[in-house]
């Protein structure tokens, strides 16, 4: 897989999908069939990636969408005119999630906009590559564990105000919670988190007939990883491991939020979905 070397050294996160090459597949591969009619969703970093992918089909089900996202604007909304040429609305919220009153104001401008939200997807998150725990900084662990679950705590408290019998949460995990991974010790710790959290989350919630449940990737091919996420050694070969051999594409794992989320998983609740390429893990 042919990698720009700009983005392999790029600072900032998440990193922008409009500079990557190859681009991501996030278009649908099927034709919508109202599964999500007239639902609203929240899908935090659904400027690009995996998120982005979930928006597209979210939107071709029939839901109007908020598109939350940290700072890379023009792909928020090249995601917002994916979701309105399919014939929905798309509200952009730019801010760090990591920020309680931010999420305060996601949930407010969203019920402000559509007057309801029925499903609320976790998916933002960042990682940094380190080969040795003495190099993880405090401030570092801090950060990610701020992005990755205290926004997840931060929103659903947000969100949860405004969630009826029959809505739902699909929060991101990750392979490396199963398996763990020597470059990413923070990041697996946050993902052994959010599994975790959605397990309770169910318990806590399924009384009120409110289902949560959680999607599990391999590697994906996003800015996530070639911008800053992964070391220039791993992305040589990533997502060759995988027993299918590639990294996996966003429109790939996507079908598995939009199954969480509608009625057709209206028996689940407390689950894991593993879109990996193949890896057996344990549940």
């Amino acid at each position: 897989m042919a990698l720009q070397q700009k983005e392999l050294h790029e600072d900032g996160l998440p990193g922008h999908e409009s500079h990557l090459e190859p681009k991501p597949e996030w278009e649908p591969r099927y034709r919508g069939s109202d599964r999500l009619k007239g639902k609203v969703a929240i899908i935090t970093g659904a400027d690009s990636g995996i998120g982005r992918a979930v928006a597209a089909l979210y939107a071709r089900e029939g839901a109007d969408l908020a598109i939350v996202y940290l700072k890379e604007t023009d792909d928020a909304k090249k995601t917002a005119a994916i979701v309105e040429q399919e014939g929905r609305q798309a509200l952009t919220l730019e801010g760090d999630l990591g920020d309680p009153e931010f999420c305060k104001t996601v949930a407010s401008k969203t019920m402000e906009k559509f007057g309801k939200i029925d499903i609320l997807v976790n998916n933002a998150g960042e990682q940094h590559p380190d080969k040795k725990i003495e190099s993880i900084s405090e401030q570092q662990l801090r950060r990610t564990f701020q992005t990755n679950i205290f926004s997840m705590f931060f929103l659903t408290q947000a969100v949860r105000p405004h969630l009826k019998k029959g809505a739902a949460i699909v929060n991101c995990t990750s392979v490396t919670m199963y398996k763990g991974s020597p470059e990413l010790l923070d990041y697996s710790a946050t993902k052994g988190a959010i599994t975790a959290f959605t397990r309770s989350l169910s318990e806590n919630l399924i009384g009120e007939g409110i289902r949560v449940n959680a999607v599990a990737p391999g590697p994906i091919w996003t800015p996530l990883n070639p911008c800053g996420g992964a070391s220039e050694e791993k992305l040589e070969h990533f997502g060759e491991g995988t027993p299918i051999g590639r990294p996996g594409q966003p429109n790939e794992v996507a079908p598995s939020f939009l199954f969480l989320a509608c009625e057709d998983s209206s028996y689940m609740s407390g689950q894991v979905m593993h879109p990996n390429g193949g890896v057996v893990v344990g549940s």
